[in-house]
């Protein structure tokens, strides 16, 4: 594989309804696409990186920076890749930046997996033909619209209800939903938002038969978690903390958490997605894939990467239709009515970005010719 052009495009996408979490409120999503240009084909990735530096560090404008300046200059000169897996190795001496690595090197890998004639999720070892699948519901106003989202989506079959939480809407939201829906599988996504002052909060929550507690202290947390999860019997789950393989191993070993939550940009791509899988998978302990609103393109990276074996909790990769009144790939991306996703067996991410709807929410773009 050896890059002709790179091109970064600068998207803007508005969202169906408001999602609110602890950090905020988002209507509009802006992003940015990869394309990869070699000969016949186009390698597609994502940047999951929001406008505010509040879920991590990094932003569209600093990701744009680092690639622009750094990564792409660094592609470049290195010239050809036998495999992906070189990628990661290449950008190894560029600290953090997890997202911006994250967008080009998934574009390698949907080039790659092209060049083969086949899935990107054959390409990564995926074995499912279908991933079960989950929904996020932001912070709601009052508990009864809550209560109608929640009772839509188990109509759409989503096996798994994930509720975001903030302090002064957390016991009483899940004890209200655990009484009204009674054992449908639920877990509670904190965001950072606590400390081990709030302790009461999560044994009244221990009480619930709640999947898990998602990343309820800390961002860059390990230590206070593994206090947390000693006095809970819910496994508490990381997800900030967790940006490659070494904190995910050092988070096992200190017993701060009995599950992760996988983001490929969150971890800088899919070859430390993989590590990670694969550290977990060896100590008995289950992943899933978390979403950053993703656009088809970054939607279908998440449906490849589900389909390793160790992902087994229904993730947050719901239909295109969850979020946007239409994405950019051809065909979206459906739920279905078990709420399981096939997962793709065409040429790469097995989706085709539309030009025309590319070009529709496009506010910029930038080509690289080597």
């Amino acid at each position: 594989m050896k890059a002709d052009k790179i091109v970064l495009r600068k998207m803007q996408m508005n969202l169906k309804a408001p999602f609110q979490t602890s950090f905020g409120t988002t209507t509009v999503k802006e992003f940015y696409i990869t394309e990869l240009h070699c000969g016949d084909h186009i390698g597609y990735g994502e940047c999951v990186a929001d406008w505010d530096p509040l879920y991590n560090e990094e932003t569209i404008k600093t990701c744009l920076h680092i690639s622009e300046d750094f990564l792409i200059p660094m592609l470049f000169e290195h010239g050809e890749f036998a495999h992906p897996d070189e990628i990661s190795k290449l950008f190894k001496p560029i600290r953090r930046n997890n997202m911006a690595k994250s967008a080009l090197e998934g574009a390698y890998w949907d080039l790659y997996a092209k060049q083969q004639g086949i899935s990107l999720a054959q390409a990564i070892g995926g074995t499912k033909e279908k991933i079960e699948v989950g929904v996020s519901i932001g912070i709601q106003e009052n508990l009864d619209d809550l209560y109608r989202l929640v009772e839509n989506f188990i109509a759409q079959g989503y096996r798994r209800m994930k509720i975001k939480i903030k302090p002064g809407k957390d016991i009483d939201v899940m004890r209200g939903l655990r009484q009204r829906f009674g054992n449908v599988p639920m877990m509670a996504d904190a965001n950072s938002a606590y400390t081990l002052d709030d302790i009461d909060i999560f044994r009244q929550m221990d009480e619930l038969d709640l999947l898990m507690i998602e990343q309820p202290l800390a961002h860059d947390d390990i230590h206070d978690h593994a206090k947390l999860q000693a006095e809970l019997k819910t496994p508490i789950c990381l997800d900030e903390s967790i940006h490659s393989y070494e904190d995910a191993r050092k988070a096992i070993e200190m017993g701060s958490t009995r599950t992760i939550n996988i983001k490929i940009g969150r971890v800088g791509g899919i070859t430390e997605s993989i590590k990670i899988h694969n550290l977990c998978q060896s100590h008995g302990i289950p992943v899933w894939c978390g979403g950053m609103l993703e656009s088809g393109i970054g939607r279908a990276h998440n449906i490849a990467i589900t389909s390793l074996p160790n992902f087994k909790i229904p993730g947050d990769t719901s239909a295109s239709s969850r979020y946007w009144t239409e994405d950019i790939i051809n065909p979206e991306v459906v739920v279905s009515a078990d709420g399981t996703i096939t997962v793709p067996t065409g040429a790469g991410i097995g989706y085709e970005p539309v030009p025309a709807l590319l070009d529709k929410y496009t506010l910029d773009k930038k080509e690289f010719v080597r």
